[in-house]
């Protein structure tokens, strides 16, 4: 069983990206940013719900996440949805553009987040897209299951 970190302050979380995708794999990976963009990110308010992991040149990039500008940067602000290197080691680089380029693979940022040393590190997940069948067969079996849970917390 994977080690559950308790040290880790969230800043954006992708939810629904568990309801479109499949998730078959995640990695940590390190992010390139300015220093506005860390301070906006320490005040909590950005947004990767729209974002995806994109190969180039044997790098990765995220591409369309926002992290508004931080107010008091004033000329050195960043731009809100520039496109952000992800850092990885090159074989892992080389893995994930092979999984991405399977047949309906993707990669999606699931969570960005501060570890315990305060570094920004994003959560990239390898994930196959769910047709519409597939989600409401996930809502269905969700449903059941709190269902289950109710029916024997009555029971005792």
């Amino acid at each position: 069983m994977a080690k559950k970190e308790t040290n880790l302050r969230v800043v954006a979380d992708n939810r629904k990206a568990r309801h479109l995708y499949f998730i078959e794999n995640s990695l940590e990976t390190g992010i390139a940013l300015t220093g506005s963009e860390v301070k906006s990110l320490r005040t909590g308010k950005a947004a990767i719900a729209e974002s995806y992991a994109h190969a180039k040149d044997g790098e990765l990039f995220l591409v369309n996440a926002h992290i508004p500008e931080y107010a008091q940067a004033n000329r050195a602000n960043h731009e809100p949805r520039r496109a952000r290197k992800l850092l990885v080691h090159k074989s892992e680089a080389k893995k994930l553009v092979a999984a991405a380029q399977r047949e309906g693979m993707t990669l999606i940022p699931l969570r960005l987040y501060f570890n315990a040393k305060g570094i920004a590190k994003l959560e990239l997940g390898i994930a196959r897209g769910k047709k519409m069948h597939d989600k409401r067969q996930t809502e269905k079996k969700r449903d059941w299951q709190r269902e289950q849970a109710r029916l024997l917390r009555r029971k005792g």
